[in-house]
């Protein structure tokens, strides 16, 4: 499996346009386990997002889907930055309900 988490920085009042392109964007991504956007709740311009792939191939091979290009174009203009992008190994994936 390969992990990632990203910490994103948006424009002022922009970060729920990109919660919304992002939510679009991240449909019917073979490989993908877990795609989660988060709000983080001490900074309104930032995003967290978290991803959970079968391998760092399903991964590399999602970014030349043409919803996750199409989401790519429209969200780069509202992020600042990516102040953190985190490489993961995941190990174990439980279900809580």
């Amino acid at each position: 499996m390969y992990g990632l988490i990203s910490k994103m920085k948006t424009l002022p009042g922009q970060r729920d346009a990109l919660v919304d392109i992002l939510v679009e964007g991240s449909k019917a991504m073979p490989g993908c386990i877990h795609y989660i956007i988060a709000k983080d709740v001490h900074d309104e311009h930032i995003l967290w997002v978290v991803e959970t792939w079968d391998s760092t191939q399903a991964h590399q091979s999602s970014l030349s889907l043409p919803t996750v290009v199409e989401a790519m174009a429209r969200g780069k203009p509202l992020i600042v930055s990516i102040e953190r992008r985190i490489e993961t190994l995941p190990v174990s994936i439980a279900s809580c309900d």
